[in-house]
């Protein structure tokens, strides 16, 4: 009897045993979660845009007769419009969130101003108008900037350029009316900021400010006979835009 109860006994033992192992090789064992995926900004991008422009156009002036009489002094005329067109650039990540990259574009505008006065003594007059506008610009910049993964805050600047056409209208009651202007491509700087968003791994939204600076130029030069009359337009404006990119 005694024999039987312990045959019993190491066989309940043996069988608890071999169940346990068994079980411990059935253990479940979860699958291993993927990391999210990191964005990278660096690779080549193509993108449109759109924006508004605002700023002024100034009219230095200057009048000088037989060095015994001048004068001198500027006219300012507010100035706006729209703009809208394409971009191109290449972007590298290094050191795991700083990104450096260059961008060039193109844009047909309308931005334009115009401003106008008169003199009046007696029955005599003078009458004056000028304007300007820029019929398109472009920039080609560097950037530099901090991606916290999709989403990069920059800083940006570099060459700036566009056609630039000005115009002078004079008529008064003392001389024959006159009228000049000129039309050329001018070249300056420009500076700003902007952020950009990964909407995907391909395709990111911007907004950005830029300053531009096209300089002067000369719109009326009169030098005879001791009279030197010489009257410049500068180019200088805000611009504020949305960009959509794709990045290869």
């Amino acid at each position: 009897m005694k024999f039987l109860v312990r045959s019993i006994t190491a066989a309940s033992v043996l069988a608890l045993g071999i169940g346990a192992a068994q079980a411990a090789d059935l253990t479940y064992e979860p699958a291993p979660v993927a990391a999210p995926e990191v964005f990278n900004w660096t690779g080549f991008y193509i993108g449109v845009h759109g924006g508004v422009a605002a700023g002024d156009f100034k009219y230095p002036f200057s009048a000088n007769f037989f060095d015994d009489f001048g004068f001198n002094g500027e006219l300012e005329q507010d100035a706006s419009g729209g703009f809208g067109g394409a971009q191109i650039g290449y972007n590298w990540q290094f050191n795991t969130n700083w990104v450096i990259g260059v961008e060039a574009d193109i844009a047909a505008s309308s931005y334009e101003g115009k401003v106008s006065g008169n003199v009046n003594s007696g029955g005599d007059f003078i009458n004056a108008e000028a304007g300007s506008e820029v019929e398109w610009f472009g920039t080609v910049r560097g950037r530099l900037g901090y991606a916290i993964d999709n989403l990069l805050l920059y800083g940006t600047g570099g060459l700036a350029y566009g056609d630039v056409k000005s115009s002078i209208d004079v008529s008064s009651s003392e001389f024959a009316p006159f009228g000049a202007s000129v039309s050329d491509t001018e070249y300056g700087w420009t500076i700003g900021a902007g952020f950009e968003y990964g909407i995907t791994k391909n395709i990111t939204l911007k907004t950005e400010y830029l300053y531009v600076d096209l300089g002067s130029q000369d719109l009326f030069n009169y030098n005879d006979e001791g009279i030197n009359v010489n009257l410049e337009s500068e180019t200088k404006f805000h611009t504020l835009k949305a960009g959509l990119n794709y990045k290869f």
